[in-house]
């Protein structure tokens, strides 16, 4: 490697000139013969480039390491390979003419089907994203959020109070209740009685608005809309079984100013609980 790599820098003719002018010239003497103590300092340095070149890494002598490729083992070649004539499937059967379905076990019943159900999924089950009311106060401590506008689930997410996966909408629940102190308007999809009661005591209020898949999406990401060159979708109207669960539908784009209940919706909200 030294001898290719020296050859490709510097030329055999440079290499024998220089060793006549750096290297010292001997003259036979008899033996023991003590070598010069102050040789020619270019000596030193000619030795420290012959190094220098030795170490440089070349494309032409890069290998991979020792067991890094792998043979690919050649079936049905000979019985000298161990591989050969039934290629290592045996003689006969199934499993050495062809494959078979996942899980077939020879014709005895599985053991998917030995296994009994259990529970059941409900296809009209909701995630909520929680918040409490104690994160709402410390990121408005910090100046991230302004109480004095209506926070959404936007804000909410823009601040980093709830993740980036909303599936069906946030819950605001009272954990840090004490620490509101000042009216806050906020809108979610769902409201715990004591997160409720805690911002209606301190002047504040509570709207929980329905939104679906694509409002949602509208909602978090106009800006996606925009780049396709599509319209923002119209709010859609929340199905029978969410209709008492919600107080109005979602506006969009995102609101910035809350909207006062009226007085049938406080007589509807005051309904359930009387």
């Amino acid at each position: 490697m030294l001898r290719r790599t020296l050859s490709t820098l510097i030329s055999t003719s440079s290499i024998h000139n220089a060793s006549r002018s750096i290297l010292p010239q001997f003259t036979p003497q008899k033996f023991p013969y003590h070598f010069p103590s102050n040789p020619n300092p270019n000596l030193s340095v000619f030795v420290r480039n012959i190094r220098a070149y030795s170490s440089l890494l070349m494309l032409n002598d890069l290998r991979d390491n020792k067991g890094a490729r792998k043979q690919k083992t050649r079936k049905g070649r000979g019985i000298g390979s161990g591989k050969g004539k039934t290629a290592g499937r045996g003689h006969k059967g199934q499993k050495a003419r062809g494959t078979h379905k996942f899980g077939f076990e020879g014709g005895q019943t599985p053991l998917r089907r030995r296994l009994p159900k259990r529970g059941f999924h409900n296809p009209f089950s909701l995630t909520f994203q929680p918040v409490g009311l104690g994160k709402i106060a410390k990121l408005i401590n910090a100046g991230k959020i302004d109480s004095s506008e209506l926070i959404t689930m936007k804000t909410l997410k823009e601040t980093g109070a709830i993740g980036k996966q909303i599936r069906d909408g946030v819950r605001l629940m009272g954990r840090g209740a004490e620490h509101i102190q000042w009216p806050i308007h906020l809108e979610v999809s769902r409201v715990t009685v004591r997160a409720k009661e805690a911002v209606e005591a301190a002047g504040g209020s509570v709207r929980r608005v329905y939104y679906n898949k694509l409002g949602f999406r509208a909602l978090l990401k106009p800006e996606w809309f925009e780049k396709k060159g599509r319209l923002l979708p119209r709010a859609a109207r929340p199905p029978p079984k969410q209709k008492d669960k919600v107080d109005s539908i979602g506006r969009l784009p995102a609101p910035t100013k809350p909207i006062p209940f009226t007085a049938e919706e406080k007589e509807a909200m005051s309904a359930p609980s009387s």
